[in-house]
């Protein structure tokens, strides 16, 4: 232990912001257990490390004794005052018994509590880092697959899928680049550990708002979102400019930019529909590609009573009842769907 290691210290404070006091009580508290484990006392022993020279001596509290019986737990008078003038019987005082060999240990014990430090100083940094990306799209690459958890390489930490966060139609494989959503980052004592989502709805916001500019400068706003991930979702979006065409921006020219997010999802169909302040209007939007004769609205129970026409009833409920799931959700209503002959039986009054 030498001057170099106060001056690494000042180094790491200065590069890394990890305050020379705190590793200097993190060594010396090494120190103390590193000195109890090689040379195993029962001793009252303090360990301490000079700020300036980084010389470490090792101190044993002893009481002064006229007599002495146990040479480990007691100094004689005569010994103490030279150590101590001042000091007096049946007081306390501290004996330097560095041991030859110590130096050796107490230089291991410094460089591994120094690389101890790092870490955990790395570790607060990717923490703060992708906290604050919490909401972002990432792109990294997959690393390995664990327990149906895909692992993906994002630079300075790793991100994981969860099977609940994978696409079911999809395949993933070593190498492979993935994105994702990061919906939350979790400070463990292993380290941060970043949660990434292809099936989160606001993966599927992210996507718009890369790929579409007016959603991205606040020109067009995606009011909700219902999404069954990899097979199909619907988007509903207001322009804030009456000038501006909604449903036509996030289609883009020639409908390449809901294609480009459709080939990222690999396939996953998407609607985008024109959202509407009014409920009916809304709902008969929601229930696309499928036309809608007429909306009753139950203000109270939040109840939409929908007709279509007789060949467009499988349409508008969707296969497995899909299309009429997602719309409900899009909306927030729930949805009742009738053809127009049903609903005429309901409405013809009884013989």
């Amino acid at each position: 232990m030498s001057n170099e290691l106060m001056q690494a210290l000042k180094e790491l404070e200065k590069e890394r912001g990890i305050p020379q006091e705190a590793l200097i009580e993190a060594i010396k508290s090494a120190l103390n257990t590193a000195y109890k484990k090689n040379f195993g006392t029962t001793q009252n022993v303090s360990v301490e490390l000079n700020k300036m020279t980084g010389e470490v001596q090792v101190y044993a509290q002893k009481r002064v004794a006229q007599q002495v019986k146990d040479s480990c737990m007691e100094i004689s008078l005569e010994e103490a005052q030279i150590i101590d003038p001042t000091c007096e019987e049946d007081t306390m005082v501290n004996v330097e018994i560095t041991p030859s060999n110590f130096g050796r240990i107490a230089a291991q014990t410094a460089k591994q509590v120094v690389v101890q430090k790092l870490r955990e100083a790395e570790r607060i940094l990717i923490y703060e880092e992708f906290s604050e990306r919490e909401g972002e799209v990432v792109t990294g690459t997959i690393q390995r697959i664990e327990s149906k958890s895909v692992v993906v390489n994002l630079g300075r930490t790793e991100g994981i899928m969860l099977p609940s966060d994978q696409i079911l139609s999809e395949r993933y494989e070593v190498g492979q680049r993935v994105k994702g959503y990061i919906y939350e980052v979790k400070n463990t004592s292993k380290g941060p550990s970043v949660f990434i989502s292809r099936t989160h709805p606001y993966f599927l916001k992210r996507l718009f708002e890369l790929e579409v500019p007016e959603i991205y400068e606040g020109l067009v706003e995606i009011k909700s979102i219902a999404r069954e991930a990899g097979s199909r979702s619907k988007i509903s979006v207001h322009s804030i400019d009456d000038k501006i065409d909604s449903v036509g921006s996030c289609v883009g020219p020639r409908g390449i930019r809901v294609q480009n997010i459709v080939t990222e999802l690999n396939g996953e169909k998407i609607d985008i529909i024109k959202y509407h302040r009014d409920p009916d209007k809304f709902i008969a939007n929601a229930l696309s590609p499928s036309k809608v004769l007429s909306v009753w609205i139950d203000g109270e129970g939040k109840k939409a009573r929908v007709v279509v026409p007789d060949y467009q009833l499988s349409l508008a409920i969707g296969k497995e009842g899909q299309n009429a799931r997602l719309a409900a959700k899009l909306t927030g209503w729930k949805i009742d769907i009738k053809s127009e002959s049903q609903a005429e039986e309901e409405n013809e009054p009884d013989d």
